[in-house]
């Protein structure tokens, strides 16, 4: 690994920004300080006053391979991701075949060690496959989802008994479920009723606010059932805030760390209902965009601690698919190259303090995954050099055309962002301006189960 010297930046340290150097050796940060003299140096990097932060963590991304490459490819995933300022991506199980047993999870890991720029970890897919989940644990998973309650891209979606089942074999593994929350049985009604409507914004309708929460409310009984911890992937509506609230109080109460955590994607903290007219079918995802009301009370979340973390559930579609109706679009936006940037505005517009940013970007994703574990997830010493070098006062148009997806498109068209100037990922370079990272460079992170196991 080379030698590396971030200068003449700043870096949130100890709670403030503050001027420093960065020193980064073999692929760790070895030293930061006001003034770092060393003899022999690979590259330096002048930062020009720029800031020096911790780089992202996605822990939802849907990749497409193998099988859906047309739509991505774990190399231009990754690549996105690299250019966004995310250095470590979870990729869900959603693919052709989905990643449920043995064959399907040696496979998509072997295609990503071979193609992926930044680290990962695969989830374990959950369907009527319970007997698989010890396995696919043993594998290296790193946690098991989205588990579908509802019908959504890939039909992976299980009733309310497999969901207990699965619960239970998760808690006895000790392995982290995340859940996909929409109550299939309000869908089917609503998307019925509405079945007419062709207008793009009756899927904000066909899956209302209460199809999520009533769903939240009943997965919530299932695991404080079961007794295990559990993760709610891309949580939109008012309603389920005020469910998680309430859990993360009555933990708090009884003086227990939080047993339910979740995350929020930037497609629901900074589009609306209101950028229907202006997307038309491109805007169509699930769980769909919601009013202004649920906006306001999820940025409000995260920044209060009942949410814990934001994960861009980069799910893209080519253009040709998108364009069609409503009814007939899939479902699904790219996102993971354009996380970092939204967060990095939001912060500059002052709707989240910088210190919460970075924790809901790097440090809670890598402790609550367990990511940690691997020198992930903090600024400090000793820790994975996983930093990105961003000046704030760049604020730049986003435009699909310049972004690095195969999608070739992005939601957030004429919106602002901060894109970092450089990405460096366990001490190396792969992004300073244009890619300059190796295919295959990335590690696989795997799940403690495959640690456990290794070490008996």
């Amino acid at each position: 690994m080379p030698d590396i010297l971030i200068k003449n930046t700043k870096v949130f340290f100890n709670n403030y920004l503050q001027p420093a150097e960065v020193l980064i050796s073999d692929g760790k940060i070895k030293q930061i300080s006001r003034m770092i003299d060393v003899q022999r140096l690979d590259q330096t990097i002048n930062a020009k006053g720029a800031l020096t932060l911790p780089a992202g963590i996605d822990v939802h991304v849907h990749f497409r391979d193998p099988g859906l490459t047309e739509k991505e490819d774990w190399y231009t995933g990754s690549c996105s991701a690299a250019a966004g300022g995310i250095t470590t991506v979870i990729d869900h199980p959603n693919t052709i075949p989905p990643t449920i047993d043995k064959k399907s999870f040696k496979d998509k890991m072997k295609i990503a060690n071979r193609n992926s720029v930044v680290d990962f970890g695969l989830y374990g897919g959950v369907t009527g496959n319970i007997e698989k989940l010890p396995e696919l644990w043993e594998l290296g998973a790193t946690a098991f989802g989205e588990i579908f309650m509802a019908e959504s891209t890939g039909a992976l979606n299980i009733d309310e008994k497999c969901l207990d089942e699965a619960l239970g074999v998760l808690k006895q593994l000790d392995a982290l479920p995340c859940i996909h929350a929409e109550d299939d049985k309000i869908r089917l009604e609503c998307e019925a009723y509405l079945k007419n409507d062709m207008s793009p914004d009756s899927h904000s309708r066909a899956r209302p606010n209460h199809c999520e929460a009533f769903a939240v409310e009943k997965a919530i009984q299932l695991i404080k059932k079961n007794g295990t911890r559990a993760h709610f992937c891309h949580i939109s509506a008012f309603e389920s805030v005020g469910l998680l609230r309430k859990e993360r109080y009555l933990d708090i109460k009884n003086g227990v760390p939080p047993m339910i955590t979740s995350e929020a994607a930037p497609h629901h903290l900074f589009l609306s209902t209101k950028d229907w007219e202006r997307l038309g079918t491109y805007g169509r995802m699930n769980p769909p965009l919601r009013d202004r009301r649920s906006v306001k009370m999820l940025l409000n979340s995260l920044n209060d601690g009942t949410i814990d973390m934001v994960a861009s559930d980069h799910a893209p579609h080519t253009e040709a698919e998108k364009d069609t109706d409503i009814k007939s679009a899939p479902s699904g936006v790219p996102g993971v190259e354009t996380l970092m940037p939204l967060m990095l505005v939001a912060v500059k517009r002052n709707l989240i303090p910088l210190g919460r940013m970075i924790e809901v970007t790097s440090k809670n994703p890598a402790r609550i995954f367990k990511l940690d574990r691997f020198s992930k997830g903090s600024f400090a010493e000793g820790y994975d050099a996983d930093l990105i070098v961003v000046d704030p006062t760049h604020v730049q148009e986003i435009k699909g055309d310049d972004l690095h997806s195969k999608a070739g498109w992005t939601p957030y068209e004429g919106m602002d962002g901060i894109f970092p100037e450089y990405t460096i990922a366990r001490g190396d370079v792969v992004w300073d301006g244009g890619l300059v990272a190796s295919r295959g460079r990335g590690n696989f992170l795997p799940g403690k189960g495959l640690i456990s196991k290794d070490s008996e």
